[in-house]
Order: structure tokens, then sequence, then C-alpha cells
């Protein structure tokens, strides 16, 4: 822009304003705004020295043995004390230099004549002087001279400190009350408003900490049947069974504990935990392993799986029986099942590699049908929502299919919904055994 055109323009937006004579008080309040411009700055420089001294720099004030660095300690000591004293001193000089600075306006222009864009202006130019010399410039010179600077303006702080000694204890209570009650408050963020953060995130990040995350988020809304293992699939032994039985089905399975149940699955006796055993694995075959059980743990289908980890914890047990409402089994829940909901799945030097799903391209995948709806969901990559309507009580892929079709499907038959094929690859008389999953990614709703 030319010098000259920017000169016109501002005779343009003061024009018509008066300019006085300079009287002695207008004299006095800009002398006064500038000296306590230094004030603001000293201020400044010192929260931000007191509160950046290095563990060396705090050392060197503990061993110190002089007046300035005793007063510095006793300073720290009190450090609410402290930054209330800097912010209260701050405040009261930054108001006056806003009120010289005002009255030294009103004093040399003519009240009548200042334009409202010739205040704005002026307000504009104070706020970048406060800025500038009163907040960054002091604060720069502070960080370089952090320790040196703490013990020259230790002594001034303790004379700020006695002089608004009554404003910074009230400021100090309710600075203490306020944090009680934010403190309280912040428990109130609810599951959905956390969800809905998670979400924000990167849609491709695919972190451990955004699945443990997700893990915790869900913890919370998560029921025991969610996470059974299905009676079908639970190794358990008949009260009956001969102690070579028993010890064939430890050798065949490697679990440290298995159910135990009389007549039927759904009349539980206890638990028998393989170390019990271990002192008498060379007992006869007539050997009473049945005095060796120990009582079930029996839980409802709805039992809340955070309630259940804490039952746990309390009995000091890690297997629990989950029973319907009518008293049947329904399978079994374990404390590595709890874990698993937020680590994700844990295998031990037993465990078998066993894989519930194929990957066969982007779009086609091969599951075992005993899924659980919220592993499928994640390897698929699938928004829960997208089944939540007709999912009803399925907790796995087979329920899911059996929600959609209404009854058992046939071998091979093709189910679909949004954008989703289910085709039934694998199924004896009662249960669906393996699926094929594709996904039609131009109608899919993923």
């Amino acid at each position: 822009m030319d010098p000259d055109t920017f000169l016109c323009q501002l005779a343009t937006v003061f024009s018509g304003v008066t300019v006085n004579s300079s009287s002695f008080f207008a004299e006095i309040a800009l002398l006064s705004a500038i000296l306590l411009l230094f004030v603001s700055g000293f201020t400044s420089a010192s929260e931000k020295a007191f509160f950046s001294l290095s563990t060396s720099d705090l050392n060197s004030i503990g061993l110190g043995n002089n007046l300035s660095d005793r007063t510095l300690s006793s300073l720290l000591a009190k450090s609410n004390r402290l930054l209330a004293t800097i912010h209260v001193a701050k405040m009261f000089v930054n108001v006056a230099i806003i009120m010289l600075c005002n009255a030294f306006f009103l004093e040399v222009f003519s009240n009548e004549s200042a334009t409202l864009m010739g205040v704005l202006i002026f307000t504009f130019a104070l706020t970048i002087v406060l800025l500038l010399f009163g907040e960054i410039i002091s604060k720069i010179y502070s960080a370089q001279h952090t320790l040196s600077f703490c013990r020259f303006a230790a002594p001034i702080i303790t004379v700020l400190e006695y002089l608004f000694l009554p404003i910074v204890l009230i400021l100090i209570r309710s600075n203490t009350y306020t944090n009680k009650y934010q403190a309280r408050k912040s428990y109130g963020l609810s599951v959905d408003e956390l969800s809905h953060a998670l979400e924000l995130t990167d849609k491709e990040d695919l972190s451990d900490e955004k699945q443990i995350l997700e893990g915790i988020i869900r913890f919370g809304g998560e029921t025991a049947k969610e996470i059974m293992t299905s009676r079908l699939d639970v190794v358990d032994l008949s009260i009956k069974a001969s102690y070579k039985e028993v010890l064939q089905c430890i050798i065949e399975n490697v679990y440290s504990r298995i159910p135990v149940y009389s007549g039927s699955r759904d009349n539980i006796k206890g638990i028998l935990y393989i170390k019990d055993l271990l002192p008498h694995l060379n007992k006869a075959d007539n050997f009473r392993w049945q005095s060796l059980i120990r009582p079930a743990y029996f839980v409802p289908e709805t039992k809340m799986i955070d309630d259940l980890l804490r039952d746990f914890q309390a009995n000091k047990i890690h297997i629990a029986i989950v029973v319907d409402e009518f008293g049947g089994t329904s399978g079994i829940v374990t404390m590595e099942d709890i874990i698993e909901e937020i680590v994700g799945e844990i295998r031990d030097e037993y465990d078998e590699e066993e894989n519930t799903f194929v990957k066969l391209n982007d779009n086609n995948y091969i599951f075992e049908a005993k899924t659980l709806l919220t592993d499928f969901y994640k390897i698929a990559n699938i928004n829960n929502a997208t089944f939540e309507q007709i999912a009803g009580d399925a907790d796995t892929l087979a329920g899911l299919l059996l929600e959609i079709k209404g009854e058992f499907p046939a071998l091979h038959e093709v189910l679909s919904y949004k954008g989703y094929d289910f085709e039934v690859l694998k199924m004896d008389e009662r249960r669906i055994l393996k699926v094929k999953l594709t996904i039609h990614e131009e109608t899919a709703d993923i």
C-alpha cells in the first residue's frame, strides 16, 4: 500500500477529532501507565520463572543459606498462594493500565469528536502493547534467566503476598471448592459420549491402544451371555466317569478347570481343578476323584461382566457357570473371557491356534458360526449399528442368521441383508457351523 494512501485513510478515521493541549493530568496518567506496564511484565515473568524451575534449580535453592533462597523456598512451599498472588497483582495492574490509558485518551482527545473507529484503534493498540510488553517479552526473558530472576523477584512477591493476602485467601478457597465440584462432575461422562469421541478419531487407526479403549467402553455394557462359551462347546465330565476317563479328558483338552455334571449338563455339581489331581496321578482307577470337586459359582445370563469381574476378585475364583431364567446351563464364563474383552485374544503356551475365520479377500470371509457378533463386526470392519435392529438378542453369527431368516436356513442357502450375503456352508441337524460372508461395497451399509 502506498504510504500516502495509508496516511489519507488514517486521517479519515480521525477526521473531526479535536486534540486538546496536553495537560498535567494526561502526562501523569500516561507515565503511570508506562510504569505499570513494567509491573505487569514483572508479574508475568514471575509466573513463568517460578513455575519453570528445574530439579537442579530447586536443589540449589534448598542448599542455599542466603535470605533470598530462604524467601524463595518459603514461597515455593505454598505454590497455590504464590500463583494466586501473582494473578491478583497482574489483574489489578492491568485494570489500572486500562483505566489510566482511558483517562489519557479522554483528556487528550475531545470526547465529542472522537470517532468510534478511533476508539477501536486505540483499544487494539493498547491490547497489542499489553500482550507484547506485559506477556511475551517478559516471559521470554524470565525463561532464559529462571533462577536468577526468581531470586530477584522473591522479596517483591513476598510484599505483594502480604498486600493482597485477604483477596488471595478468598481466591484459594473458591478455587478449592471449584476443583472439588469439577472432580465430582468429571464422572458425568456417559458411555455414549465416550463412544462418540472415539468415533471421531481416524477410522483407519487400528492401533492396539484404540482397540483397548473400545474394549473398555464396551466393557460396562456387556453381559455374561455375550461373552460366555456355549454349553455345546464346553468340555465337561460326568460325575460317574472313571478316574482313567478323567485323566484322558485332561490330557486331550489341557484345561485347568472342568465342570462336572450329574445326569445332564443342566445339573452341574461343581468344578474339578486339575491342580487338585496332581498329588493323585499314580492312584488306581478306582480312586474317588469326586471328593476333589469344588463348589461351582452360578451367575445369570444377564450378569454384567464388570460386576462379575468384581465377584471373581472377591471370591478368588476364575470360572462361573452361566444359567438361563429356567436354571438350565447356558455355558461357562472365565476370568480370561472377561479380560479378553478389553485387551483382545489371550493365548498361553498350551492354546492351539484356532482361527474362527478365513479372509479370502477384502470382501469375502468364511466364519465359524459360533463367532461372537462383537468379534464378527471387528474382523469384517462393520459398524455395530448395521445389524442392530435385526440382531435382537443374538450373540453369535449363527444367531444373527436365524434372526434374519426367522427359521433354520437350508445348506448353501444365501441370506441377504443391507448389501451383505451370508451363505451357509456347513451345518448339522440343529446347528449352523460355517458361514461365508460376501460384502457388496456399492450397497453395503459399512
